[in-house]
């Protein structure tokens, strides 16, 4: 990691100055760095920054725009990227400490599996008012989410994905276990091992558990689709370009659960994937077939390139065997939530208002985006099918996401509160606190939420 939080200044350390849009005298500079800046034209816009020279060339610190009025709390990512090497701390603590301080380690991210990127060492002082160690105990979550979605299929199939969770299991002290292949069937994953036995990786079920048994339970699913063509419904190419991210569930729950095990939050934590990759083959399922799910549930199959909540309702349904308390589903699971929303701000779905209002409130103060949508029971007609008991796909384009968590709702009975996440899984251009590739959406509003009702 490119910068190193401390929890003391040293005394080598450049100060950082903030500066609101347009006011330079707020400012804790002396006036011969104010008269640099604005010599520069420095007028303090959001995430601007700019070095200031000292009287024998070196540098004797930076100024950073703020912006005018409530300034974005994750702003502070690009001072991760854009200061040069050395010791820095912030001259005056800035409005949120806690929040500017994760973002500074966000905003350090990079993606160096396939090849090196140069970038300046820093260590930076966090402030006054914040938690050092949650800090990068959140980081190391969302990180974790942005490496399994930026590798590509080949380095990260069925397989590996089995084997990454199974590093985080160890490391925490959990137990891991998977159902794989023509297991699936005997052990009744029908539609998982429908979706996958196509691929040349054979498909799985991983569970890993972690906590006292005796605790509240907490269920975390996530889609592990590692590779998405379609099926015999077969995308086109351009929609296959980012499809190695249609695991980003599987790797948003992992992130989450790296956060609340590090926690040690009093919980007893579960965390199923479904791990396939939906391939094209001699035995794929086809368009028409109707599978029989674990639930018992039978489902007709609309359209081949829907697979993901097929996957799911397996999985969910023997998440819901032991009713947890607490059910939480994380999918790259529908375009129509792109549509609907944009791919900044996924959708949520849950009946359960106290949950929805903490989620909405934490999503907030987090600045982690996310979005009710409403599970609208009269467009479960859409699912109707003249031949099974439900189908995967409507007949018209419209709600898509909707439709999509009225299916998987239909495999949770005995849960106390369930929660669907539709999220992209992506960034598709640079921000202060992540380039363009894999993002974790979500998961630091849900963990503040666990955290807070899960209290030691």
């Amino acid at each position: 990691m490119p910068l190193t939080l401390t929890d003391k200044q040293t005394p080598a350390s450049l100060p950082v100055h903030l500066v609101p849009g347009g006011g330079l005298e707020d400012t804790s500079a002396d006036a011969a760095a104010c008269a640099w800046a604005r010599a520069n034209g420095f007028s303090g816009s959001e995430g601007a920054v700019l070095t200031i020279p000292g009287r024998d060339g070196a540098l004797a610190g930076a100024f950073f725009g703020v912006g005018g009025g409530a300034p974005s709390p994750l702003a502070y990512g690009k001072l991760a990227r854009a200061l040069p090497m050395g010791d820095w701390h912030f001259a005056r603590p800035p409005q949120d400490p806690a929040l500017a301080t994760i973002a500074l380690l966000l905003g350090s991210y990079t993606f160096t599996r396939y090849g090196t990127r140069s970038t300046a060492e820093i260590n930076f002082a966090a402030p006054d008012g914040a938690d050092i160690e949650e800090a990068r105990r959140v980081a190391d979550g969302v990180f974790l989410a942005r490496d399994l979605i930026n590798t590509p299929a080949n380095d990260l199939g069925p397989d590996a994905l089995e084997k990454a969770a199974g590093e985080l299991a160890k490391a925490q002290g959990a137990s891991i276990s998977t159902v794989v292949g023509d297991d699936l069937l005997a052990q009744d994953f029908p539609m998982i091992h429908a979706v996958g036995r196509a691929g040349a990786i054979a498909p799985r079920l991983i569970d890993i558990r972690w906590g006292q048994e005796t605790a509240p339970k907490v269920t975390l699913v996530g889609k592990g689709v590692c590779f998405d063509t379609g099926g015999l419904d077969i995308k086109p190419a351009s929609g296959m370009l980012l499809m190695k991210k249609d695991m980003g569930g599987a790797a948003n729950v992992l992130g989450l659960a790296s956060m609340i095990m590090a926690a040690k939050l009093p919980l007893r934590l579960r965390v199923l994937i479904p791990a396939v990759e939906n391939s094209i083959s001699g035995n794929a399922f086809r368009p028409g077939d109707i599978l029989r799910s674990r639930k018992g549930v039978t489902v007709e199959i609309g359209n081949t390139d829907a697979e993901g909540r097929l996957v799911l309702a397996d999985a969910l349904a023997l998440a819901d065997e032991e009713a947890p308390e607490i059910m939480i589903d994380m999918a790259t699971l529908t375009g129509a939530a792109r549509v609907a929303l944009g791919p900044d701000l996924p959708p949520f779905y849950t009946r359960d208002e106290e949950f929805a209002a903490a989620l909405a409130g934490a999503s907030e103060e987090r600045a982690d985006p996310l979005w009710r949508m409403p599970l609208w029971q009269p467009y479960a007609e859409k699912l109707r099918s003249k031949v099974a008991d439900i189908n995967n796909v409507t007949s018209d384009s419209f709600a898509g996401s909707i439709t999509a968590a009225l299916f998987l709702e239909r495999f949770v009975e005995k849960a106390g509160t369930w929660a669907h996440f539709d999220i992209f899984g992506w960034n598709p251009v640079e921000r202060p606190t992540c380039p363009v590739g894999g993002e974790a959406q979500g998961i630091r509003a849900i963990e503040a939420v666990l955290r807070r009702r899960y209290r030691m």
